[in-house]
């Protein structure tokens, strides 16, 4: 299976719900001074939304850092975001910035730390994108 690539802050939410997927993931370094994480097959974006209910500041500097790298870039094929329900529309706002720039699709969205039923439909979700997946309709 393709890896899952990732962004969690010290809080560590998104890192807890990757956990539970328990399928391949890299993690997006939260500390950018040393050296960038570059991968070298598709994969799917998992981000938390920033910003408070603002497309301001909603995709995290580090994968902002991330994504202008033209190869990372070049290889991602969706995006599942994490956020919070109490911003309504702004509601994992990132993911939907992220599929928007990178014309991919927004693959699911999931509250904070996500529920076993939302676990369960990305794992699933994930499963059946890579069975499906072929660079001709990607």
């Amino acid at each position: 299976m393709n890896p899952l690539v990732y962004f969690s802050s010290s809080s560590g939410n998104s890192y807890r719900f990757v956990q539970k997927l328990n399928m391949p993931a890299l993690r997006i370094p939260i500390n950018q001074s040393g050296s960038l994480l570059n991968v070298t097959s598709p994969y799917i974006l998992l981000i938390p939304s920033y910003g408070g209910g603002s497309a301001k500041g909603a995709v995290p500097q580090q994968v902002i850092q991330f994504l202008n790298v033209a190869g990372n870039r070049a290889l991602i094929r969706g995006v599942i975001a994490a956020g919070n329900t109490n911003f309504g529309e702004a509601y994992g706002i990132a993911g939907r910035i992220i599929s928007e720039k990178c014309q991919i699709p927004l693959l699911y969205r999931f509250e904070l730390l996500g529920t076993e039923e939302d676990v369960h439909q990305v794992r699933q979700g994930i499963q059946r994108f890579w069975q499906h997946y072929s660079p001709e309709n990607m």
